[in-house]
């Protein structure tokens, strides 16, 4: 946790070499050293190879490991699993978040074969763990001398910064979504929250960075939920950090109130506080804004034991007694969070809703095709494009809203505004396709949002929806929408469609929109697209 610019200059290495391998004092030789923690993560691989399996996600500046393990019933298979990520150790001090992932390792391993509840989280989970992103940071902060030998209260990672003898970059203010914005990191090199020169200058988050794109399968982002695990003050945040805004406009009002209700669930079982990142103070370019801002995973920091203290000593190096209790006592939140996290919605009751085989926002890009068949024939600023769309007007009446269905974007056709023919409004065909999404034997049906505006039309003009399966291409009409003789203003309406007929297929979704009628204005939108559970 930040400790205020007054002790920046506390923290100004001499030299970015990396240091013998280093370990902690007797006095809290229950502390695992970044070569005890590798021998431990290895041990439990090793005693439970088929669920546990380690990998590294990259290497640090140094060129130290950045090691990872992977739990799940059927460890070396990628499965049609929810995801869920873990990581701790983005700052070298807050050792006891290495405690904590090292717990959550050994509970799954050993309770594996004993506790069914968690054997059910593995069997039904793919769960990854990184262990220290920081281990050049790691293994210097015990290196010190003074009166705290060996720590050193070091935060940020070992690599150089050009023309200074500074060394090191806040890595949880390296993170690229709204890097450098708001004032809640430093673009001095000096000091412990120092943004790098650029969003992902530094070796250890562009690690991390690809690993999580690299779970980005068929267009769709695998990871479902996260914690970082940090010290300190016993808190349970949620994004944004950058904004004091409870539901700017990047997140939307039923994200708020997942991230909220999840939170608390946690919170409630751990006795930790649960509350918005940014009530703690600002901080821009974190890892848990750019996790859900671009990839909408339910993102978590976890402030671990201890308390508040009056110093860095109090906040970050606690008595190794401690280490235990306070892992343990963190048991529940842990399992509440794997039992949850593959649907946040879930704990607002919207399994049915939002829970299924497909729920798109369109608040970021998650595989949608534009012009799927390479037939469309409007102009390339008419056609459909995921965007904030811009308010149009036609006879007194507005033809296209000025915002979405939920959150900032959704497909808009001719989205920016204006009406004249043939450059903003739809003229001609456009279409837009969904990634092939699995349906389970007995699927609940498709819902989506929509606008459909025209001026005085014909049924030579419509919207319509397909789907599309896999194995035939055969595609199968089943909604649509025609034009009429009167004007239509715009406003968002709710669609549905029954997809019993395609149980247990590969599908996906077509949407086509066509003005084919003489000197018709025509507006559409398309948001929150779901492909619902069945009813209980």
């Amino acid at each position: 946790m930040f400790l205020g610019a007054a002790l920046a200059a506390l923290f100004i290495a001499l030299t970015a070499g990396p240091a013998a391998a280093a370990d902690f004092p007797a006095r809290d030789s229950r502390y695992h050293s970044f070569t005890e923690m590798v021998a431990e993560i290895k041990a439990v691989q090793a005693a439970n190879p088929g669920i546990v399996k380690l990998f590294s996600i990259g290497k640090s500046y140094q060129g130290r490991t950045i090691w990872a393990a992977k739990i799940s019933d059927n460890v070396a298979t990628d499965e049609a699993e929810p995801e869920f990520l873990f990581d701790s150790l983005h700052h070298a001090r807050e050792h006891m978040g290495v405690e904590q992932s090292l717990y959550l390792l050994n509970t799954l391993a050993k309770g594996y074969g004993s506790d069914s509840q968690i054997k059910e989280l593995v069997d039904s989970r793919e769960i990854y763990i990184i262990f220290a992103l920081n281990p050049d940071g790691f293994e210097y902060d015990l290196t010190c001398g003074g009166s705290h030998a060996p720590y050193c209260a070091w935060r940020k990672n070992r690599q150089p910064n050009a023309g200074t003898s500074a060394i090191g970059t806040d890595l949880n203010r390296n993170y690229g979504y709204r890097w450098a914005c708001c004032g809640g990191s430093s673009g001095s090199p000096s000091s412990i929250t120092y943004r790098g020169k650029a969003a992902w200058s530094a070796p250890e988050t562009r690690a991390l960075r690809d690993f999580v794109l690299s779970r980005v399968i068929g267009g769709r982002q695998q990871i479902k939920s996260h914690i970082t695990f940090h010290t300190n003050g016993k808190l349970i945040l949620w994004p944004y950090g950058y904004t004091k805004t409870d539901i700017p406009a990047d997140m939307t009002a039923l994200d708020h109130a997942a991230f909220v209700a999840f939170a608390k669930g946690m919170a409630a079982r751990n006795g930790y506080e649960a509350e918005q990142s940014s009530d703690l103070y600002i901080t821009d370019g974190d890892q848990i804004d750019w996790m859900y801002g671009t990839q909408r995973i339910f993102s978590f920091t976890w402030e671990l034991y201890p308390p508040e203290t009056s110093t860095v000593w109090g906040d970050h190096y606690p008595a190794d007694e401690n280490i235990a209790a306070q892992t343990a006592n963190n048991r529940a939140a842990l399992v509440y969070f794997l039992r949850f996290g593959w649907c946040p919605y879930s704990v607002l009751g919207r399994i049915q809703a939002d829970c299924g085989p497909l729920f798109d926002d369109t608040e970021i890009n998650r595989g949608w095709s534009l012009n799927p068949d390479g037939t469309d024939t409007a102009v390339a600023t008419s056609r459909f494009s995921r965007g904030d769309p811009e308010p149009t007007t036609q006879n007194g009446l507005r033809s296209q809203p000025d915002r979405a269905s939920s959150g900032r974007y959704a497909f808009v056709t001719g989205r920016l505004a204006g009406s004249t023919p043939n450059t903003n409004d739809l003229d001609g065909q456009t279409t837009l396709a969904s990634p092939f999404v699995q349906l389970p034997p007995v699927p609940g049906r498709l819902s989506f949002r929509y606008v459909y505006s025209h001026g005085p039309s014909s049924a030579s003009d419509y919207l319509k929806v397909w789907i599309e399966d896999e194995a035939t291409k055969a595609r199968t009409l089943v909604w649509s929408k025609a034009g009429t003789a009167g004007t239509i203003g715009a406003s968002w309406q709710t669609a549905t469609a029954v997809l019993t007929p395609f149980g247990g297929k590969r599908v996906r979704i077509v949407i086509r929109a066509v003005d084919a009628g003489p000197n018709s204005l025509m507006e559409v939108l398309i948001d929150d697209v779901r492909i619902e559970r069945p009813p209980a």
